[in-house]
């Protein structure tokens, strides 16, 4: 999504099915037609990548908000590590994603 707005072939704010989405610096801000956000970063390798911040305003998004304390979020990404892969200190992304990138 980078590389295409670099390329001037989308543009750094517009509309993808039912999400709205805005460019910035390394990633991508997208908000659903009901008001969930999900805010990623790309990767060297392209592969979308987050943190606990970034999870926890994805809760707080939804329609029926949901604030997770830190413990709580570090406990349920952990329990996910199969499915999760470390990209550095504190970030993730989908192992599959990073697996087939």
């Amino acid at each position: 999504m980078l590389g295409l707005v670099r390329s001037h072939r989308i543009s750094r704010n517009g509309v993808i099915g039912t999400y709205s989405y805005r460019v910035h610096g390394a990633g991508c801000f997208f908000t659903s037609h009901n008001g969930t956000e999900i805010d990623v970063d790309f990767a060297a390798d392209r592969s979308e990548i987050f943190d606990l911040w970034r999870l926890r305003c994805y809760g707080r998004s939804l329609p029926q908000p949901h604030d997770p304390t830190d413990q709580d979020l570090r406990s349920a990404v952990e329990s996910l590590k199969p499915l999760l892969a470390d990209v550095r200190p504190g970030w993730f992304s989908v192992a599959e994603a990073k697996a087939s990138a």
